[in-house]
């Protein structure tokens, strides 16, 4: 799960404020309890200089230091029960003062060895999706909250079916693919139909549920993508570097409006890299466009158009344009 580097970031320093924050707490509640009942203070003085000797017995090369470790540890343990017992009568917590942190399986540092941990990683699915949301405008857009009332329930011949019983097959298809991510039969989707029919909607329904499963999801425009690679080409700065090595790395991209940029040599190139590379390092794309595969033909490169077709399971976004039906439905 390649995350970029300002999420990890991000996410790091979000854990660091969470970490120092508990800190602060147990340091508030220490002194609290300090202060209302002394004795456990002179008990914590006692178990500290007992670890102390502990570690001087353990050392000690001229005597056998097992009967003394064994008599330090007793002293200790009967410290730390007489410790729960005041801290109960007194109304607090037995474990209060144990310190520990909010993550017992790397101890709140993120990582366990060279393995990112489950605590870390919910932080980096957290600050995807709010960048996310900046470009996707993610709010309500749940599978949950798609609605189908917005499309005809009329018999359509040339799809054989109605447009509203297409597109809860187009929605059962975009819902296994973001809940068995990776494992789902497809793995790359082409969102093809007219503006306004739900494409960015369930691009950004896939986009949530795939990021909370704990994957690194990139979502750009087509004229956005095809920028950073002529920059990053051309070296016009770190930026655009980095933005193509996400495009390149992430488990999920999400191409929106493929179409809209102006076709060149340089726009092919980058379509058919970003595509094909994608391709041989098994990571997912999902593209949406105004365009239909017989478009796409007719657009771009046949060896572009190949891989879209034998590699992509196309969807088509049929009916009304929603905004429209709204927009009518509202006056």
């Amino acid at each position: 799960m390649a995350y970029s580097s300002q999420i990890i970031q991000q996410a790091t320093a979000l854990l660091d404020r969470r970490r120092a924050a508990h800190q602060a707490q147990q340091r508030r509640v220490r002194a609290q309890v300090y202060e209302a009942l002394p004795e456990v203070k002179q008990i914590d003085a006692r178990l500290r200089a007992g670890m102390l000797a502990l570690t001087a017995a353990a050392f000690d090369h001229g005597t056998d230091p097992a009967p003394r470790v064994a008599e330090i540890r007793q002293q200790n343990q009967a410290l730390q029960q007489r410790r729960r017992q005041v801290l109960s009568q007194g109304g607090f917590a037995p474990d209060c003062l144990d310190d520990a942190p909010l993550c017992p399986k790397c101890g709140d540092r993120g990582w366990r060895g060279s393995e990112m941990c489950d605590c870390l990683r919910q932080l980096c699915a957290r600050e995807q999706i709010k960048s996310l949301s900046s470009l996707l405008e993610l709010g309500d857009q749940r599978f949950e909250t798609f609605s189908l009332d917005w499309y005809s329930t009329e018999y359509d011949d040339e799809l054989g079916m109605s447009h509203r019983e297409n597109m809860r097959m187009v929605e059962q298809i975009c819902r296994s693919y973001a809940e068995k991510f990776g494992k789902y039969q497809v793995r790359n989707l082409f969102l093809t139909g007219a503006p306004g029919l739900g494409k960015t909607f369930l691009s950004a329904c896939i986009a949530r549920v795939v990021s909370e499963k704990g994957f690194s999801v990139v979502y750009d425009t087509a004229v956005a993508i095809f920028t950073n690679f002529e920059d990053a080409k051309f070296g016009r700065g770190e930026e655009a570097d980095a933005a193509v090595e996400r495009y390149l790395s992430c488990d999920l991209l999400i191409l929106d409006d493929l179409g809209s940029e102006l076709t060149s040599s340089m726009s092919q190139s980058a379509l058919y890299t970003l595509i094909n590379s994608r391709l041989m390092a098994d990571r997912h794309t999902v593209i949406s466009s105004n365009l239909s595969l017989d478009d796409v033909r007719r657009r771009y490169q046949p060896m572009i158009a190949s891989r879209l077709e034998g590699e992509y399971r196309e969807l088509s976004f049929v009916g009304q344009d929603i905004r429209v039906l709204r927009k009518n439905a509202a006056t």
